[in-house]
């Protein structure tokens, strides 16, 4: 271009089109199992096509995660390292962290360019003294202008009343997968507890992040069903965090894919059409492309870009399990055009 004029220097244009489609919360299992079977080119389109009336294409939200209290949770999630349960999972049960700790990390994270500072803890549900310590963070990080996210397992509608007080802006609690599958992966918590969580989160008035993990053993129809379900709440979850397995040794799913002999990883073209049904029928929605990323090359992730996800978690660990290294994420943006953002 001449006169100095770049490709970045020019705002972002929606294109010219018909209003956007009405948002729903009544999607069925059968219809996102058709849209994730769609010729991957016309899958691909449907889903820029509603991206692009809700966000703009070329910029990606970035969150930080800091696993603030490590391992010991009751819980047998048969993914997670942090189970209890899981004796030879390789993760120690750690202390909550101290305030300050938390803070000196969230300001790193904030010069990084981090708009959103995550904070877990492997609770099955936040005790009374550690959920006032939990509220000094969220203040704290709020002070420093950054939205703040945790996960601390279940919550009763007191709790989450005092996370909203506090100035919490979103809270995660996946639901993992279908819920028919659901019963395959844990039994120390019901599907209806993690739906019960997420309504008092929304009674609290606090954003929801929820979303799930691909790659678990389950089947077409079970992904289907994930999205199905997320799609069908009342109100879709502001953040939508889409997971691959992340194999950790020692825990019972890393096992059970050690025992495979068809191959246990996820086809990345799949995972893609999960990313894209995901966006499809959560228009409004921030879809995150979540753990995995590490296992995954840029062309596998710049599909996921195409296919609607715009948020990332930023930095060399989530929890427990890694991350890719922060350059490589810039270069990888930079190289497509890309630009973060803190909406």
């Amino acid at each position: 271009m001449s006169d100095g004029i770049t490709a970045a220097s020019l705002p972002y244009v929606s294109p010219m089109q018909a209003p956007p489609s009405p948002i729903r919360t009544d999607w069925t299992r059968d219809e996102v199992a058709a849209l994730i079977a769609l010729p991957f080119p016309e899958l691909l389109f449907r889903a820029q096509s509603v991206h692009r009336e809700h966000f703009d294409p070329s910029e990606m939200q970035i969150s930080t995660l800091l696993s603030i209290k490590t391992g010991g949770c009751p819980e047998d999630c048969a993914y997670c390292p942090q189970s209890a349960m899981h004796e030879d999972g390789g993760v120690k049960a750690s202390r909550l962290m101290a305030v300050e700790a938390v803070m000196k990390e969230a300001r790193a994270a904030r010069d990084a360019g981090a708009a959103r500072f995550c904070m877990g803890a492997a609770w099955r549900s936040p005790k009374e003294h550690d959920l006032e310590t939990v509220c000094a963070m969220v203040e704290g990080v709020k002070s420093l202008g950054m939205e703040t996210c945790v996960t601390l397992g279940m919550l009763d509608n007191s709790q989450a009343h005092r996370l909203r007080d506090a100035g919490l802006d979103y809270y995660n609690h996946n639901i993992d997968t279908s819920p028919e599958y659901y019963g395959e992966i844990i039994s120390t918590r019901t599907y209806q507890d993690r739906l019960d969580t997420l309504a008092n989160v929304r009674d609290a008035g606090i954003n929801v992040c929820c979303g799930g993990i691909v790659g678990m053993g389950e089947d077409e129809n079970d992904r289907a069903g994930l999205i199905a379900a997320l799609a069908s709440m009342p109100r879709h979850p502001e953040s939508v965090p889409i997971n691959m397995l992340v194999r950790v040794e020692g825990t019972p799913l890393a096992k059970k894919d050690a025992a495979r002999k068809d191959g246990a990883e996820v086809d990345p073209i799949e995972f893609v059409r999960i990313i894209a049904a995901a966006r499809i029928t959560m228009p409004t929605s921030r879809v995150r492309l979540a753990a995995g990323r590490e296992d995954m090359n840029d062309e596998a992730q710049t599909l996921c870009f195409l296919a609607g996800a715009n948020s990332i978690f930023y930095g060399e660990k989530l929890l427990t399990t890694p991350n890719p290294a922060a350059s490589r994420d810039m270069r990888l943006l930079q190289r497509l055009g890309m630009h973060t953002s803190g909406v």
